[in-house]
């Protein structure tokens, strides 16, 4: 698991590497083999970031377990609702797409149904 001091420096550069990414222009990636796998990429970028604040809220600010999972679930939907409406508004190549604020939300629901399996080794007792 991260480093306490240094969690909230990684949140914060997997959040902007991941704007960046949802803002770039894709047109020199390869095709995906159907439509639809793009989301499985959504899946995996929304579950990390929604851990990654999840560990900075609970290890650093020493938020308890279930506001620190909240506020990271709330905050991470919210930020692919809005990278999403971004990319309808400042690009021209890229367009919002309520598939991948589900896919976003499915990858963070997996955090929070992670993190409550795994929630007695997490909180020491």
């Amino acid at each position: 698991m991260v480093h306490k001091k240094i969690a909230f420096f990684v949140a914060l550069g997997y959040t902007i590497a991941l704007t960046a990414v949802s803002l770039v222009s894709v047109s020199g990636m390869p095709d995906f083999e159907y439509s639809n796998a793009d989301k499985i990429y959504h899946f995996i970028a929304y579950f990390f970031l929604s851990s990654l604040w999840f560990v900075v809220l609970f290890k650093r600010y020493k938020l308890p377990f279930y506001k620190s999972l909240l506020y990271s679930v709330v905050a991470s939907i919210l930020f692919g609702i809005i990278i999403e409406v971004l990319q309808a508004i400042l690009t021209d190549y890229r367009s919002a797409d309520y598939m991948d604020v589900l896919a976003n939300t499915i990858g963070v629901s997996t955090t929070v149904i992670t993190l409550l399996i795994l929630k007695k080794k997490v909180v020491k007792k």
